[in-house]
């Protein structure tokens, strides 16, 4: 059986009027297309739905009966057109985010809430995880974007907008390197090191920086997580190099940072999504707000 929609809706609205002229009126449509659309759903549905004079219309047995049957389908079609709109315009919608932890724990509280405020039906699933499971959960399709660390090489992804994070010494305020203005890479030579494990991109970033300045390190520990670093380092373990934005670093009263006198110091940091793939329209509206937070890439010119 073809139902189809116009026809359902004319048929309750003549239902609603018990006049044809009132129904056409509310329609917009003239009589005759209304007489149309009438006599289609009877034959659709094969029985006569409503009976006629030339003053009055009347629900028929059938009719009666198939009334609050097709309101609810209208009500549920017209809802569902209403979602799918919304959807469309990206006024609803769930926004699948993988993103580095420092990048979770900072700029993305704020930016969803003011996000929410234009957007309140906006939904939002949230992996915060190093950068190299943010590229796997974006070429895997199990979000659709992701704030990642490194520089971004997989031609799966296409790159949306690129930044960067300066890295700085955390350290307690007691340390001799809290005493200078300016940390210099030998410095890093000669102190414990706690350094997010390999394969972060934290770490890739550290690991290129001594290296170009053939600065042996001593590493004492190798957490994964930075909140994991910065309690180490609170427990005398040594020394970390952490992105400056990290939130963790910040809410430690006991601890400072000082940057470092050396410009491969810094992570590149970017928004990615899967080559190929078109982002729900509210995903596209929460990029520009994510582009807009995310610190500028300096030139290396």
């Amino acid at each position: 059986m073809d139902l189809n929609l116009r026809d359902i809706r004319a048929f309750v609205t003549v239902a609603q009027a018990g006049n044809f002229t009132r129904a056409a009126t509310r329609l917009h449509l003239s009589q005759p297309a209304l007489t149309v659309q009438i006599r289609r759903l009877e034959e659709t549905v094969g029985a006569r739905l409503f009976d006629r004079n030339s003053r009055s219309v009347a629900l028929t047995q059938t009719g009666r009966e198939l009334l609050p049957l097709l309101q609810r389908s209208l009500n549920d079609m017209e809802q569902a057109l209403r979602d799918a709109r919304a959807l469309g315009e990206g006024a609803s919608g769930t926004v699948r985010l993988a993103c580095l932890p420092t990048f979770a724990a900072s700029a993305l509280p704020e930016l969803i809430q003011a996000f929410r405020t234009r957007v309140p039906q906006a939904q939002f699933q949230i992996r915060d995880v190093v950068a190299n499971i943010v590229n796997t959960l974006v070429r895997n399709e199990d979000v659709d974007i992701g704030v990642t660390g490194g520089n971004t090489v997989d031609a799966t992804l296409d790159v949306l907008h690129t930044g960067e994070d300066r890295l700085v010494v955390v350290c307690p305020t007691s340390h001799a390197l809290a005493r200078k203005r300016r940390v210099k890479v030998t410095d890093l030579g000669g102190t414990p090191l706690v350094l997010t494990a390999p394969g972060t991109s934290v770490r890739a970033v550290v690991d290129a920086a001594l290296a170009a300045a053939q600065c042996s390190p001593d590493i004492a520990c190798e957490p994964t997580y930075m909140m994991t670093a910065v309690a180490m380092v609170r427990g005398g373990l040594g020394v970390s190099v952490l992105p400056a934005s990290a939130r963790e670093v910040r809410a430690e009263p006991g601890l400072v940072t000082r940057t470092i006198d050396d410009p491969a110091f810094v992570r590149p940091i970017a928004l990615v999504k899967k080559r190929g793939r078109t982002l729900p329209r509210v995903t596209e509206e929460f990029v520009k707000a994510i582009a807009h937070a995310m610190p500028k890439r300096k030139s290396s010119s």
